[in-house]
């Protein structure tokens, strides 16, 4: 790493590499949450399982990928990024192969939920906000912009073949195939992911010569880390504002339209494979738009955006049940508006949280609002699935999803409105 760095010294920062080496795990870590999607048909057809059962296991998985996230961003800070990074893309990557073998809905839910679901909390949005914390001052929106939209180029890149090979060869080829590719980003991240900036002889990306070095890790138990900040965290409006309104995010994206569109298009009549393609549609127009959104928290209010990344997201699922009936313009439109802020809304809702509680609390604060989003998935996903096993349609969990957004989009405007950054005091992250 630093013959690499020295050699890039001059030309390009070291920083770039490190962004480049967390864009492919955060790619193979999006395109083994979204597995699940491709599998839930399959399941269905060999075992009998209902959509609800199936629905449980994702939810346990979604739960806990957003749980594991402050502990994660705790270990980061504890013992290191790499090691704990290597120790959960082994946990996946094993996880996921070991699923091959699975026969009964308790194993689903063990292996993909827990297993899963805990490893790739790992590899989720708390690594994005350390990794852009230490490496970068300038560029952070664009470069947390375009880490986030790993997951939407996750969904571009595996959706449509695992799809196509679960509908030729089986869900079991399926898993096989994401373990495999979970196991190859674990090269990169031995040789190629300095701990920080330091360890090469930089400094971060736009930080001024004088500034002073922050160095070393915390000799605190992660444990204490992650419960002190948020115990402090919580005593913030500001941080109850972040936690429900990506609580109600993660209920409208993974939890819904992750999980569920895949199936839902099936009730239409549409193959597996034509709902992953729509899928990754989507995934090509969030790659531009959370890109652009990285760009724009950078430049504009972060609140205003959004504002109106909540409330245009809640129309296009409230248009969602229509677009089936429009012949050739309906499930497009879909695709490219609710496609175009899928998760836009990550680099706004980052800059707020370090706006407001400080570059050092920031990841691990964060790392506790991305649980409030995976806990609104989990809901979502197992909500959804109920719905449909009762009612035999989706529309109502759309209508409920799209309603939720336009609450979020008014409660957004009331986060930090004084306009003066509070960061937290917290004890527990004191290195």
């Amino acid at each position: 790493m630093n013959w690499i760095a020295t050699r890039m010294n001059g030309r390009a920062h070291y920083g770039w590499v490190v962004a480049a080496v967390v864009f492919l795990v955060l790619l193979a870590a999006a395109g083994t949450r979204a597995t699940p999607s491709v599998m839930m048909v399959p399941l269905e057809h060999q075992f009998g399982w209902s959509r609800a059962t199936i629905s449980l296991a994702i939810s346990v998985n979604i739960a806990l990928y957003g749980l594991t996230g402050p502990f994660a961003a705790a270990s980061m800070q504890r013992f290191g990024v790499r090691p704990t990074l290597m120790t959960a893309l082994v946990v996946m990557a094993g996880g996921v192969g070991l699923s091959s073998m699975m026969t009964a809905p308790w194993q689903m839910i063990l292996i993909w939920g827990v297993m899963v679901g805990g490893a790739t909390g790992v590899a989720a949005l708390t690594l994005s906000a350390t990794v852009v914390n230490r490496w970068f001052v300038e560029r952070r929106g664009l470069v947390m912009g375009v880490l986030t939209a790993s997951s939407a180029t996750g969904q571009l890149v595996f959706l449509p073949m695992l799809a196509a090979v679960a509908e030729h060869h089986g869900w079991r080829p399926v898993v096989m195939i994401v373990a495999i590719v979970a196991a190859l980003v674990l090269p990169l991240v031995a040789f190629l992911l300095p701990e920080r900036p330091s360890s090469v002889g930089l400094r971060p990306y736009g930080e001024p010569h004088d500034a002073p070095r922050v160095d070393g890790q915390s000799a605190q138990n992660p444990l204490a880390i992650a419960f002190g900040t948020l115990a402090s965290a919580s005593k913030s409006r500001d941080f109850w504002l972040l936690f429900f309104s990506f609580f109600i995010c993660g209920a409208s994206t993974n939890g819904y339209i992750g999980t569920h569109l895949i199936a839902m298009c099936g009730d239409y009549g549409l193959s597996e494979v034509q709902g992953a393609s729509l899928l990754a549609a989507m995934g090509i127009f969030d790659l531009f738009g959370t890109t652009l959104s990285g760009w724009l928290s950078d430049r504009f209010n972060s609140r205003v955006l959004l504002f109106w990344y909540y409330g245009l997201r809640g129309l296009s699922l409230i248009y969602l049940p229509h677009a089936f009936g429009i012949d050739f313009f309906g499930l497009p439109i879909f695709a490219m508006f609710y496609g175009l802020d899928w998760i836009a809304t990550v680099p706004p809702t980052v800059r707020l949280t370090t706006d407001a509680f400080g570059k050092d609390s920031a990841p691990v604060v964060f790392g506790w609002v991305v649980a409030g989003h995976q806990l609104g998935a989990a809901f979502a996903a197992y909500g959804a699935g109920l719905l449909r096993s009762s009612l035999g349609t989706y529309t109502v969990a759309s209508m409920i999803s799209g309603g939720l957004c336009l609450i979020a989009s008014i409660l957004v405007l009331r986060i930090h409105r004084s306009g003066a950054a509070r960061p937290a005091t917290a004890a527990a992250t004191a290195a």
